[in-house]
């Protein structure tokens, strides 16, 4: 499964602050359709992302019904990418058992 999406650049406060992006409701919807296929514990999807011109492998997190899409200072580093941006993001889950 390939998705595209656009979303703002966000700070989890807490005990170790992140960087996300939260996947858009529509696109939550078709991942958790396939969640228990993918799932490797505690609900997180494995996914490859892919921000500006930086592939990074990842895990979705669950949250309030949808996922968000950690991005590491890495990424936003090369991407140069600020707090509140507008991140436009490639999507892929990654599995075996969708393939």
């Amino acid at each position: 499964m390939r998705f595209r999406f656009d979303g703002e650049l966000i700070l989890w406060r807490g005990p170790s602050p992140y960087h996300f992006v939260t996947v858009p409701a529509a696109e939550a919807g078709q991942i958790r359709e396939v969640a228990p296929l993918v799932t490797y514990g505690w609900g997180v999807i494995p996914v490859r992302a892919t921000i500006g011109g930086t592939s990074f492998d990842t895990s979705l997190f669950p949250r309030d019904g949808g996922y968000l899409l950690p991005v590491r200072d890495r990424v936003r580093l090369a991407e140069r990418l600020a707090l509140g941006d507008a991140v436009d993001v490639e999507l892929a889950i990654r599995s075996e058992r969708l393939a």
